[in-house]
């Protein structure tokens, strides 16, 4: 999981960030991405991998570990409405270049879960299946995972007719039905295919979740 933390470490390069992001594939909400970089010769949990492998209760404790001993780390989003107007790829990619612009970031390598990126003034190395192959980004995963399970979970305490306690806004039959009884949400992506042209109604105030 340090191999290409090492590779680096020993070029010179002492801000490496790893950089994952969450959310790609839900239906509603922000597309979370989150920032880490792991102190040169430091090593964290031996669990740390690709977030969605772990349990929320593994998640939460290691997410304590990485903020704890990382050199910097951060999290940011594009909301659903950035999303539907520059399509999910590219709203993915800039919530990751947020986190490298970060103030007090300063990253002197970048290295990014997936194949595509941006071009910058920062050298990078996209790197498939990163989470699995990459602690920084792995830790990445995990900070952006929960943070972003806290927004729908949050969410869901309003909007109690989706799921979104339990899907966090990924396709479901529960999300689907509830769309089709109660329409979308401004936090649904309606660039997305929703399956309603109907618009979910404030007045609504008790319903039937099941």
């Amino acid at each position: 999981m340090y191999r290409y933390e090492s590779e680096l470490w020993k070029d010179g390069f002492t801000r490496v960030m790893g950089l994952d992001e969450v959310g790609r594939g839900c239906l509603c909400g922000p597309v979370v991405a989150a920032g880490v970089i792991i102190q040169p010769g430091t090593e964290l949990d031996p669990a740390i991998t690709d977030s969605k492998k772990l349990s929320d209760v593994k998640r939460r404790d290691l997410v304590l570990e990485i903020k704890e001993k990382s050199v910097f780390w951060t999290v940011q989003q594009c909301s659903p409405q950035e999303i539907d107007k520059v399509n999910i790829l590219k709203a993915s990619i800039q919530a990751m270049i947020k986190c490298s612009e970060e103030r007090e970031a300063n990253p002197d390598f970048l290295l990014v879960d997936g194949n595509q990126f941006s071009t910058t003034l920062i050298p990078h190395k996209c790197i498939v299946k990163g989470d699995d192959n990459s602690a920084s980004i792995a830790a990445a995963s995990i900070l952006a995972k929960v943070y972003r399970d806290d927004i729908m979970v949050q969410l869901h305490e309003k909007y109690p007719y989706y799921g979104w306690d339990s899907n966090v806004g990924y396709p479901t039959s529960k999300h689907y039905r509830g769309l089709e009884k109660y329409g979308y949400t401004k936090h649904h992506r309606k660039s997305f295919k929703l399956k309603t042209e109907k618009e979910f109604s404030e007045e609504v105030l008790s319903v039937d979740t099941e």
